[in-house]
């Protein structure tokens, strides 16, 4: 017993010297729209990792993974992924063909990630939109989850420097003064940050729940809506129970315009 006491204190040791990056669940599609049919199969990568550092963390087979079809058809995709490896890490992916216009929200609920360094397990509920064929019809509607970013900003057809809002809800009703964690998909790390405060950037919401923010660069970006769950889950390792980081996550694809 004094042993393992000895090897935490260690582990937990080493956690304190080293930084805290954000953590993210992405949604990942080769394409956002999709105008013509011989382009109509997208690939969809699901990770977990901290973006901007382009960092891996391992990720188990998701509980649900699905899409809401113009807001009514819902369909489940968990058997459609696989499981592939990135840095010797678990991640997933899968292909899926969009056969009618119209607004796609996949979604993903994966299962609890223990995080040893905050002594919490961590869940986020991620989101991404792609059109289909160019009818706008679904993009805002709400898939029911646990925690939810509901876009009112059209989350396709976005130029860097445009702004998108979001409401988050949390069991159905909007989140106050949540923090928003918003961070970028540094592809090839082609971008440093000068500081660690600018790897991720943090907003709130307003007394409605609502959040706004200006994308400056092209490419993806993910809003994370942090708040805790009521319920803490049980950590088989130790016996004990701790709490849950529950997030709502978007991603969001913007263009430079030429």
């Amino acid at each position: 017993m004094e042993h393992n006491k000895i090897i935490l204190g260690l582990i937990a040791g080493l956690f304190l010297g080293m930084p805290l990056y954000a953590h993210f669940q992405m949604i990942l599609p080769s394409a956002n729209i999709v105008e013509d049919q011989k382009s109509a199969t997208i690939n969809l990568e699901l990770l977990f990792c901290h973006p901007f550092e382009q960092q891996m963390l391992n990720m188990v087979k998701p509980i649900q993974f699905g899409v809401l079809i113009n807001g009514e058809k819902k369909d489940n995709l968990l058997g459609m992924i696989s499981e592939k490896k990135i840095d010797g890490l678990s991640a997933w992916s899968g292909s899926y063909k969009i056969k009618q216009p119209g607004d796609y929200v996949f979604f993903v609920e994966p299962a609890p990630y223990w995080e040893p360094a905050e002594e919490k397990f961590i869940v986020h509920y991620t989101k991404t939109v792609v059109n289909g064929f160019g009818l706008q019809s679904g993009w805002d509607a709400e898939i029911g989850l646990e925690t939810e970013i509901i876009p009112l900003t059209r989350p396709y057809g976005l130029y860097a420097g445009n702004v998108f809002s979001g409401l988050v809800k949390v069991n159905g009703k909007p989140a106050p003064f949540t923090d928003v964690e918003v961070e970028y998909y540094n592809i090839d790390k082609r971008y440093t940050a000068p500081m660690e405060p600018y790897i991720t950037q943090v907003i709130k919401t307003d007394a409605q729940g609502v959040f706004v923010y200006a994308m400056p660069k092209p490419g993806w970006w993910g809003f994370a809506a942090l708040s805790e769950r009521e319920t803490k889950l049980l950590n088989k390792q130790d016996n004990k129970e701790y709490p849950v980081e529950i997030g709502a996550v978007i991603w969001v694809r913007c263009e430079e315009m030429k």
